[in-house]
């Protein structure tokens, strides 16, 4: 790239149902955004691709397009490859990771043709600067991204490396946790105001939940936790501004919390799992924990037992990959009961990917968000505990296709 700052497309990806949150992030900072299946794209240069890799939270990858080529087989692939500058790229003494996504009639597997353009691309820079990078499979250099459909080759400089999902901060996983950013799109999709809601975490389990509120309260850019970007590895790296941008977002992130987190959990081992979680990610302070039956979770309450306002998320188990189902609908009938018992004036919500399951709730939802936890699909439903006697308006959310 001769001009680091000059404006290219950008494709960050993420995962399906994710698009929507993730184009309001990109909104929010200011830059234009198409929603794709599985991204947004957007428009900005180098700098933009840092600051996103910092400041996004549904997002998995910031991939900056570098070139379209024409390739009918792979040996076309890697003559267009070697065309490309890749010696104002990637540093001589650096490391290169290539991956791809191809779908056509000339490649089968994808490896073969990451393979034919590290050649290509390493032999460019042989052939220019009389010696080649280092190559291989981990993403912990300068990374290289290919989309190839039929003829169609997009070539990317993925800023990113590992996925942004990756923190930093899960050290203790515990049993099925979530990933980072599918729990920032569930706290995203609860409309969470941290400034006037406490939020709520029974089922803790590793504190991912509770953890991403409690960033996404402080206003603390989840990048910051990582330490390595493939950025860092390009040629045009430019340090002096990486180190700025990091200090501004740290200068706008807030030192305190108005109004509380609370995280619990029936097994001891998965709250000492979140605790350790959520002080590698700098929160620890900032939600309380406990070991407590969700049915006996405290509930936040304002002076002399004056109702609180605020959001609970549940994920409970939803027989797709642990759990005994006999046990299941009890245990949805009792969240139903938690919900109307305890959290009057709040929002419930639970995250389940078995709609069976979901009806032993016995209340009926505001409004569904569909998400995928890995390939299973599945619904964010939304509880309404007004307060008083008033009654529950009807489902104003538009009808979502059954669960399989």
């Amino acid at each position: 790239m001769h001009n680091p700052a000059e404006q290219r497309p950008i494709l960050v990806t993420c995962p399906k149902a994710l698009p929507p949150f993730l184009r309001a992030e990109l909104e929010g900072l200011g830059l234009p955004a198409r929603e794709l299946t599985a991204g947004v794209e957007t428009l900005g240069n180098m700098a933009t691709c840092m600051r996103l890799n910092l400041c996004l939270r549904t997002g998995h990858r910031v991939l900056l397009e570098l070139a379209r080529l024409r390739a009918d087989d792979p040996l076309a692939l890697g003559r267009e490859l070697f065309r490309l500058p890749w010696e104002d790229i990637i540093p001589v003494d650096g490391y290169l990771t290539v991956d791809s996504s191809v779908q056509n009639d000339f490649v089968r597997d994808g490896r073969f043709a990451n393979q034919k353009a590290k050649d290509a691309i390493v032999d460019r820079i042989l052939e220019q600067e009389g010696r080649r990078p280092n190559s291989g499979p981990e993403a912990t250099g300068a990374c290289v991204f290919l989309h190839w459909r039929g003829p169609d080759v997009t070539v990317y400089i993925d800023t990113t490396g590992a996925p942004l999902p990756r923190r930093g901060y899960r050290k203790m996983p515990h049993k099925a946790p979530l990933q980072e950013t599918l729990a920032a799109g569930i706290i995203l999709a609860t409309r969470f105001d941290a400034a006037t809601e406490h939020f709520l975490s029974p089922m803790c389990g590793s504190g991912t939940l509770a953890i991403e509120a409690a960033l996404l309260g402080l206003g603390r850019a989840p990048g910051l936790l990582r330490s390595d970007f493939a950025f860092r590895h390009l040629i045009d790296f430019d340090e002096a501004a990486y180190e700025a941008l990091r200090r501004e977002l740290h200068a706008q992130a807030r030192k305190t919390l108005p109004r509380r987190i609370l995280a619990s959990d029936n097994d001891p081992e998965a709250v000492e799992a979140a605790r350790q979680n959520a002080r590698t990610a700098g929160v620890e302070d900032h939600i309380e924990f406990s070991v407590a039956d969700f049915r006996e979770t405290e509930v936040p309450e304002g002076p002399e037992g004056s109702e609180e306002t605020g959001v609970c998320v549940l994920n409970p188990e939803y027989g797709e990959r642990m759990g005994d189902n006999d046990e299941l609908p009890g245990t949805y009938a009792a969240i139903g009961d938690f919900f109307k018992k305890r959290l009057s004036g709040w929002r419930g919500y639970v995250f389940t990917g078995n709609s069976e399951l979901a009806k032993r709730v016995g209340l009926k939802p505001r409004r569904r968000t569909p998400f995928y936890n890995a390939k299973i699909e599945c619904r964010l439903l939304e509880y309404e505990m007004y307060s008083g006697s008033r009654r529950q308006p009807k489902d104003n959310g538009e009808a979502e296709p059954a669960l399989r």
